[in-house]
């Protein structure tokens, strides 16, 4: 009987992950007899790996991130068909006040001006943190656009919309200013969304201040502004004031929500002057060249982004 034996070379090392090992000894160059069975100098024994423990798929990291994906585009599709829902039952409730004569037309207009664009706003921490949640949002004013263009146009007549939206009743109107202003609202939502004060806040003197303007501005206008007949100091000093107010609440709302953090000393300062900006603007003898629904949300995100950027 024949014994074999060796001795591992001290430069041979196993490596502790592989599982299994095969060694082979490699024949000596001179043949030697089979009666020396023990080689103290045999060279060392190659390792020849047949099996290593596979690593981590790629599909099985990127699992929890497409379940994450999904939950997220549920979440927001969840959200946008919550908010929708709301917008159609609020301008349905004035639509049926209008009906009723309840409300006067144009104290209904204004308070869907006020109201729809501020709950719009409000309704964006509602929405996932994914980067499509905005897109889904910009949903809702989106479909209010179109039912704009369609009463507009004539294409789908809704008597309801055309007495609580427009001024005259007369369904031209739907393409002029509540269009201009869902176009406002999509173009906050997708550029400035919850990550910049500007969105918020020139939504703020689109819909607070300027609706509250006009409301105040009817009953109480009897003074008018000296290069404006058109225009009112009530008017004007409610468009400061309440674009103010409304601005600051806004922002106190989502800075408890943790998505600004402001100093607010500063921020009262920067506001006060926003507020300003759009009240003069508003005030200018220009809404038949401009509608008020582009030039005070415009003219607002240029003073709140020249003076947060400061």
């Amino acid at each position: 009987m024949t014994l074999l034996s060796f001795t591992p070379s001290r430069h041979l090392k196993l490596n502790p992950t592989t599982t299994f090992v095969s060694i082979v000894r490699r024949p000596p160059l001179n043949p030697v007899p089979s009666s020396l069975f023990f080689c103290p100098t045999s060279p060392p024994l190659p390792l020849h790996i047949l099996y290593r423990p596979p690593r981590p798929s790629l599909s099985l990291v990127s699992a929890p991130r497409a379940a994450s994906s999904a939950g997220s585009l549920l979440h927001d599709a969840g959200a946008t068909a919550l908010v929708l829902a709301g917008a159609y039952t609020l301008v349905l409730c004035f639509d049926n006040l209008t009906k009723r004569n309840l409300l006067q037309q144009s104290l209904s207009r204004k308070l869907v001006h006020i109201s729809s664009g501020l709950l719009f706003v409000l309704s964006w921490p509602i929405f996932s943190t994914s980067t499509e949640a905005r897109y889904f949002a910009s949903v809702v004013p989106l479909f209010n656009g179109l039912r704009l263009l369609l009463s507009g146009l004539s294409l789908v007549p809704n008597e309801g919309l055309v007495k609580s939206v427009t001024r005259e009743g007369n369904p031209k109107e739907l393409l002029r200013g509540p269009l201009y202003y869902v176009l406002i609202l999509i173009l906050s939502a997708l550029v400035f969304w919850r990550e910049s004060p500007v969105g918020v806040i020139s939504l703020a003197m689109m819909c607070g201040g300027d609706g509250v303007a006009d409301i105040m501005g009817r009953r109480f206008g009897s003074i008018k502004i000296p290069y404006n007949h058109r225009k009112s100091w009530a008017g004007s000093i409610s468009m400061f004031v309440f674009g103010f107010l409304i601005s600051l609440g806004m922002l106190y709302y989502y800075s408890i929500l943790g998505y600004f953090n402001l100093d607010w000393m500063d921020t009262v300062q920067k506001v006060a002057f926003v507020s300003l900006v759009a009240t003069v603007v508003e005030s200018l003898p220009i809404t038949k060249v401009v509608d008020d629904n582009i030039s005070v949300p415009l003219a607002s995100m240029a003073a709140a982004y020249f003076s947060f950027s400061l």
